[in-house]
């Protein structure tokens, strides 16, 4: 595992699923975690666990990152409070699934800009710290539902596929500072949402995976920590699917 001992890591979405085991791992690597999440039970719940393992490694952080002002201000608290920021993970994110001729116009916008909108004010708000890291990390989470596209999920599916082009102009913008850009395309990840699905659609999304299984955070998390190590250097503007060969 990478050390990230005196490394300080932000991560937006850390109060469950993917997010909160991205900050568990980090801080297991020696990080200072910066946990962001819009509901602040959550978020202090999921530094309380992160602390019970790794005593004083993480604090909560409440914001919604669709609110840009929120943004500013909470980055300026962090800021003040680790007095650096090394690595951002952009992992907010929400659904609000529906067929387009169904699809309201509040569904819309609000994936949009939790998603997509999200990841603009979080890197903006970061950006000139990430600058002045010696070798500042930014990993954005998409989702293979950004690069094939989905039934009912147009909106999930423009806001994955827009960070990927996000992606890439940051990864351009920030180069000559050093600061790589990339994200991560999980496919289907077992998590608690995964939980609650019937067996027939398990069995169906598993037909479409080459290795046959679900994926697990850890498949997750260790791509982001190697993408957020030194070792990384010479890797920006990609987009690694961690699918199991579904868009292979």
């Amino acid at each position: 595992m990478s050390n990230f001992q005196d490394k300080v890591v932000v991560v937006s979405g850390a109060g469950r699923g993917i997010g909160l085991e991205m900050a568990k791992s980090f801080a297991a690597a020696g990080a200072k975690v910066a946990a962001i999440s819009r509901n602040e039970s959550s978020c202090g719940a999921a530094v309380n666990a992160i602390n019970s393992e790794f005593p004083e490694a993480a604090r909560a952080y409440p914001v919604d990152v669709a609110d840009g002002s929120a943004v500013d201000a909470v980055a300026k608290t962090i800021l003040a409070d680790f007095g650096s920021v090394d690595v951002l993970v952009n992992n907010a994110g929400i659904t609000r699934d529906g067929l387009m001729m169904r699809m309201k116009e509040e569904d819309w916008d609000a994936v949009l800009d939790t998603n997509l909108k999200g990841a603009f004010n979080m890197t903006k708000a970061f950006q000139r710290p990430l600058m002045k890291a010696e070798h500042g990390r930014i990993i954005n989470v998409s989702s293979v539902i950004g690069l094939i596209g989905n039934a009912g999920q147009a909106n999930y599916a423009a806001s994955k596929a827009g960070l990927i082009g996000f992606t890439k102009s940051v990864a351009r913008e920030l180069a000559g500072k050093k600061v790589t850009c990339n994200a991560i395309a999980p496919g289907f990840i077992a998590t608690d949402m995964t939980d609650s699905l019937d067996e027939k659609i398990i069995e169906a999304i598993l037909g479409k995976i080459p290795l046959k299984e679900l994926g697990n955070v850890a498949d997750v998390t260790a791509l982001a920590l190697f993408l957020a190590s030194a070792e990384a250097r010479y890797i920006t503007g990609q987009v690694v699917a961690t699918d199991g060969g579904m868009t292979m």
